[in-house]
């Protein structure tokens, strides 16, 4: 006798077993949604806010460089050209270089700009080594207390600079550097968030380089010098700037520290240029100028590997 046993229908293709499948929908479909919403992106603005980006671009690179350019404005114009007129003139009517050289003339600039860039080595030599070791000993190394010691670098960040100031005045007096250019740099030797930065970039590192290492049988320094230095050189850039532009332009700390005039850093002694009897703009503008001339010799040299730091510690999606 035939089998007479109804068969089941065959599976459509593409449905899943043991339910009918995909019911066709009204609506673009899912694939042509996320291609509309990866067009309407951030990344693909439409022309009015493409024109909004630039004038808010264009309203904050007015706001930051405005007042660097009204100092160099101010630094070039001759004592016969007043500046407190009701409607300023921007650019000078007699562009002079005299300010500069008077500034020469007042204060020992040049002695004092001596002292500010041995401060500022110090201060970077000592976070580029200190904040290498530290960083790549809290990211690659495994010891006990490794998490608490971290801990304490994140608990030093959220105290102001003020609240620890005087205590570091007593520590620097009690080892007697105190009117010293070695006690205005100790304090910043090894900046905490230099080692935060340094230890983020060297967890970039892939994690087999390190093990591949082990097994060849490289020790931790070995690792560290031929597989996580070449690896960080552009974060390594980043604490470099940010540290020298630190020393450079402090004003406070070797204002408490210093007293003999031989030892003032360049920011201490601008402050002579605005006496008590004397009331010319023109001279603390001219050597503003001339303490911004470091800083701009230095992010030149290094803005290649600066920027290239910046990608590296930047959030990747």
């Amino acid at each position: 006798m035939p089998d007479v046993t109804p068969r089941a229908a065959p599976r459509p293709h593409g449905a899943p077993y043991g339910g009918p499948g995909p019911k066709p929908g009204p609506g673009p479909s899912r694939h042509a949604s996320r291609t509309r919403r990866r067009r309407d992106g951030f990344g693909n603005p439409g022309p009015a806010e493409l024109v909004l980006r630039y004038a808010l671009l264009v309203l904050v690179l007015l706001l930051l460089i405005s007042p660097f350019l009204w100092q160099l404005s101010t630094s070039l114009k001759s004592l016969h050209e007043d500046i407190y007129t009701e409607t300023p003139s921007f650019l000078p009517k007699q562009p002079t270089l005299d300010n500069y050289a008077q500034v020469a003339e007042t204060i020992p600039v040049w002695s004092y700009a001596v002292n500010s860039l041995v401060v500022a080595a110090i201060v970077v030599l000592g976070n580029a080594a200190g904040a290498t070791l530290a960083g790549y000993a809290l990211a690659r190394l495994r010891f006990r207390g490794a998490k608490l010691l971290l801990v304490g670098f994140l608990a030093t960040l959220v105290l102001p600079g003020e609240v620890t100031i005087i205590s570091q005045y007593i520590t620097v007096r009690g080892l007697g550097l105190a009117d010293t250019l070695l006690g205005v740099a100790l304090p910043g030797a090894i900046g905490m968030l230099n080692v935060l930065l340094m230890r983020t970039a060297f967890q970039a590192i892939p994690q087999e380089m390190d093990e591949a290492a082990v097994i060849d049988g490289a020790t931790p320094w070995q690792r560290l010098v031929h597989i996580g230095l070449p690896n960080v050189r552009g974060m390594l850039s980043v604490i470099t700037i940010f540290a020298f532009i630190g020393a450079w332009d402090d004003f406070l700390w070797p204002l408490i520290v210093l007293n003999d005039p031989e030892n003032f850093t360049l920011t201490v002694g601008l402050q002579y240029l605005n006496g008590t009897f004397t009331n010319n703009p023109r001279l603390p503008a001219a050597g503003t100028m001339i303490s911004f001339i470091p800083i701009v010799i230095l992010f030149a040299s290094l803005q290649r590997f600066f920027f290239r730091g910046v990608e590296e510690g930047a959030i990747k999606g």
